[in-house]
């Protein structure tokens, strides 16, 4: 058997795009310039090279904060964690400035620590649901108008759209989507997160499974979930955020605690 040597030179973006799209056997149209992400360690550097670790714990929240963008090169060993924190420790910030960004680094080793000790747990629950349902209460199946993004809420379907699109997602959006899965929907966090594994340039199962099953209470005290309110706090000017075209998230949080968690009071 011939095998055909890779191409590796292209004259511009959407030449590389329709080669790359021809490899997987994907649609033209599900590839963007966005999605093609740099890769190596010569991107790794530059990114490496803007960080602002003081920036990242003061605007970390906000989904146009100010981000790394560093989880691809660490997912795939490009850089190590022990890398990044260094070279933030070393930055001259003061240590109180550059906490928030040293535990998250903390939380992905912590993750990892957990699958190394036992992967078979990233796809059971680890503990039992806190919200008042049994498993059997979740269904097993991502719903086909979460899966493309259709599901009629305009800031929920902006981020699938970009997920699909990028294959990046900022961390609080995806507990937004993570949240509104498991408890609006009443899925499975496993569907979510394979769904997430699929899709993601940055996918690490430790992360992404164990950020799901936190979401869903199955590896924390409690469900996380929020309301349009929050989004809306949070989001910056390009993301949806009316009322009349978010209606399903329009609610207090007291009043979300008796719509999605009726029996939870009696667990």
């Amino acid at each position: 058997m011939t095998l055909t040597p890779l191409i590796k030179k292209f004259t511009n973006t959407q030449e590389l795009i329709e080669y790359v799209a021809s490899l997987a056997h994907t649609p033209k149209h599900a590839l963007t310039a966005e999605r093609l992400l740099t890769g190596g360690r010569k991107a790794a550097q530059a990114r490496l090279t803007g960080l602002d670790a003081v920036a990242y714990g003061r605007t970390r929240n906000h989904l146009d904060g100010q981000v790394t963008r560093l989880s691809p090169y660490i997912r795939h060993g490009i850089v190590t964690l022990n890398e990044v924190r260094n070279l933030a420790l070393d930055s001259g910030a003061p240590r109180k400035q550059i906490e928030k960004f040293i535990q998250e680094l903390g939380w992905r080793d912590f993750w990892q620590q957990i699958y190394d000790t036992d992967p078979d747990c990233l796809w059971v629950d680890i503990e039992a649901y806190k919200t008042g349902f049994q498993p059997q209460d979740y269904a097993d199946t991502l719903p086909d108008d979460i899966a493309h993004g259709q599901t009629g809420i305009a800031c929920l379907d902006q981020f699938i759209e970009t997920l699909l699109g990028t294959g990046y997602l900022h961390n609080h959006a995806r507990m937004y989507l993570a949240a509104y899965v498991v408890h609006w929907r009443r899925v499975k966090w496993q569907a979510g997160a394979s769904w997430f594994l699929h899709h993601l340039t940055d996918a690490d199962p430790a992360s992404n499974n164990l950020s799901w099953q936190w979401v869903a209470s199955t590896f924390s005290n409690k469900p996380y979930f929020f309301n349009l309110e929050n989004v809306a706090k949070f989001s910056g000017p390009d993301i949806i955020t009316e009322p009349k075209l978010n209606l399903p998230l329009a609610s207090s949080y007291e009043a979300w605690v008796k719509k999605l968690f009726p029996y939870m009071d009696a667990t």
